[in-house]
């Protein structure tokens, strides 16, 4: 793994785990930047710099680690957040939208949940992940938010794996290659 841009201050502690969860792929543990409380605090502070000129009625965050991040910046910046839970983890009286999409070690399927008193129509999003690799996930959640009526008005991660997408409209607190 090398680091091509990294817009943090403080030092980075990244694992990564080779051949996991399946063979040919490099595991990226994020946990000791949730682990360090001055790291955590500079992620979510970075997020709500970049989102807070923008208009946002709801940050989206997908199961599980943008649950982490995408809560974190919701509270701060008074909006609501909207979990997005993988396939069976909600009622389905509660489900608005369910999606498949291909990641980089096989497919899974998502469920935006239905939004209390209120629907996706004429709503700003924006979305919060952990890891941009293929891209797969926002763009599976981006295209089911705007199939419900909303728009999605930005897309955040802490790392992304630049050599694996090609998608410049992201803001994302760490670049690097996998090679």
């Amino acid at each position: 793994m090398k680091i091509i841009n990294n817009r943090l201050e403080n030092e980075l502690n990244l694992r990564t785990e080779r051949d996991f969860p399946k063979e040919g792929i490099e595991f990226i543990d994020i946990n000791p930047l949730m682990l360090q409380k001055e790291l955590f605090r500079e992620i979510i502070d970075k997020f709500c710099d970049e989102i807070k000129d923008k208009n946002v009625d709801y940050i989206i965050g997908p199961e599980a680690r943008g649950f982490i991040f995408g809560s974190a910046v919701a509270y701060k910046l008074n909006t609501g957040f909207i979990p997005v839970r993988k396939k069976g983890k909600l009622p389905p009286s509660t489900v608005a939208k369910t999606f498949e999409y291909e990641k980089e070690y096989g497919k899974d399927v998502l469920e935006l949940p239905k939004l209390v008193n209120d629907d996706y129509t004429n709503k700003n999003f924006y979305i919060i992940d952990d890891i941009y690799a293929t891209g797969n996930t926002m763009k599976g959640i981006e295209e089911s938010v705007k199939e419900l009526g909303g728009s999605v008005v930005g897309k955040g991660v802490v790392i992304n794996i630049i050599e694996l997408n090609n998608d410049r409209n992201i803001f994302s607190l760490i670049d690097i290659n996998e090679s």
